[in-house]
């Protein structure tokens, strides 16, 4: 999961913090450069804006390269001998590098950027991707390594989300976010939970995971080239003179600046905690624990795998494309986290699966439920924070969402051997509805969701 103004912001994403600079003045008037006349349907309509554009072919591939990495990653571990345990130590190392740096990358994403903080990352995840596949295709890997390099793709994604966020609304109108939030809900699962993994399953099964990690590092590299193609903007605030000559000082007062911000708002805090619980009990599962039900109980494969994540990325698809289709609801943060805890339900239907199929349904249904809320989140964070405060709190939600990831990875083998993988599915399925009620009625949601609409009638 994972950026206020109480309500719409007062003046246009892409012209806040830019006056007199050429590159964002030229990105403000491509901006304002809408198609008179010509109505696109509702999901589509940032592709007016051609920035944007690049942008969504940037994020595209580099959904693909990513889908392929994880479902090449899950089987690296198992072709050297790797079972849960070690699966859980490899992911554990990724969520704990996205954890150390995610405060800080929010504080950078403020001050520095955008566009090169997502230029090194985009160069860091590629030259990972790329030692992989040269250590596996030599069989030179070992788990350590693996968990060292997804450690450090791990850092990367810390710096990414927080300036992505941080520089959407810079690029494309405030009318457009929701649709933005709702197109990328359906790239992402298509290309990178559907697409990416069933490609990946089948190039590890037809050669090797190391074949499937160089499709992921030349995919990539076509992800950072197109990149550059985006405009730069100038950041969204003015950093005065204490903030050059007390660069540490001020990185930890901007740190304090955003964590008092989401403590004092009810409706972040409340989703945040949310969050971080649901992820605890149900991450580790569904990373850790799938693969190996297929493999040791349903007596599936690599292709199986990939179906699996393919159905929760087609499910995640849908259920974005229809979010980004209407208009915001009414009761929207209601709905948000009650999606989310009702998206944990299809965790039973796995628990008691005796076919593929079963766990392949369960997956679509799951997407769906997960993705629609997130767009509205993304929606929500984008409007009713303040742009100068945007990535920080982005970080903060990145870091708060996942605070609780690596010890939902480390315990979810380790459960799963003392209760049994389906009672660890029981639980998954279960707590995040209850938590999901809990805080909608501790923050009083309802009642701020009526005093703070987001949707003109």
């Amino acid at each position: 999961m994972t950026t206020k103004p109480d309500g719409p912001m007062s003046v246009p994403p892409a012209t806040l913090g830019t006056m007199g600079d050429p590159i964002t003045d030229q990105v403000r008037d491509v901006v304002g450069d809408q198609t008179v006349g010509r109505r696109l349907p509702r999901a589509l309509t940032p592709f007016r804006t051609p920035a944007y554009r690049w942008l969504a072919l940037a994020l595209a591939a580099s959904a693909f390269a990513s889908g392929v990495w994880i479902v090449a990653l899950v089987w690296e571990v198992i072709r050297l001998g790797g079972g849960p345990g070690q699966l859980s130590t490899v992911m554990t190392a990724s969520a704990v590098g996205v954890l150390i740096p995610a405060l800080l990358a929010g504080v950078v994403a403020d001050r520095v950027p955008q566009k090169l903080i997502l230029l090194t990352v985009a160069l860091v995840e590629m030259v990972a991707m790329g030692l992989v596949a040269f250590l596996s295709s030599a069989d030179l890997n070992a788990i350590w390594i693996l968990a060292c390099v997804t450690f450090v793709s791990g850092m990367g994604m810390a710096f990414y989300y927080p300036a992505y966020s941080a520089w959407l609304p810079a690029l494309i109108p405030e009318s457009d976010l929701q649709a933005v939030n709702g197109f990328e809900g359906m790239v992402r699962p298509t290309i990178g939970q559907a697409v990416g993994p069933a490609v990946a399953g089948a190039v590890v099964g037809a050669y090797s995971p190391g074949a499937a990690f160089t499709v992921a590092t030349v995919v990539g590299a076509v992800a950072l080239v197109v990149l550059t193609k985006v405009p730069q903007t100038a950041i969204r605030r003015t950093l005065d003179e204490a903030h050059a000559s007390h660069p540490v000082r001020s990185a930890f007062a901007d740190m304090r600046e955003g964590f008092a911000y989401m403590v004092r708002t009810p409706w972040l805090l409340a989703t945040l905690l949310f969050a971080s619980l649901m992820i605890l009990v149900m991450m580790g599962p569904l990373e850790v624990l799938i693969p190996f039900l297929i493999k040791d109980t349903l007596g599936g494969g690599p292709d199986d795998h990939s179906y699996v994540l393919a159905a929760f990325g087609i499910g995640g698809a849908l259920g974005s494309l229809a979010m980004a289709s209407v208009r915001m609801p009414r009761r929207y943060l209601t709905l948000m986290n009650v999606g989310w805890g009702l998206g944990c339900l299809p965790f039973l239907v796995i628990a008691v699966a005796d076919r593929v199929w079963m766990v392949i349904g369960a997956a679509a249904v799951m997407g769906a439920l997960f993705s629609a809320p997130m767009v509205i989140w993304g929606t929500l964070l984008q409007r009713r924070v303040p742009p100068d405060l945007l990535g920080r709190v982005a970080s903060l939600d990145f870091f708060v969402s996942i605070s609780l990831m690596p010890i939902s990875m480390a315990l979810a083998g380790p459960v799963a051997d003392a209760i049994g993988l389906r009672n660890t599915f029981y639980i998954a399925g279960i707590v995040p509805v209850v938590v999901a009620v809990v805080a909608t009625v501790w923050a009083k949601l309802p009642a701020d969701e009526l005093a703070h609409p987001l949707r003109a009638d």
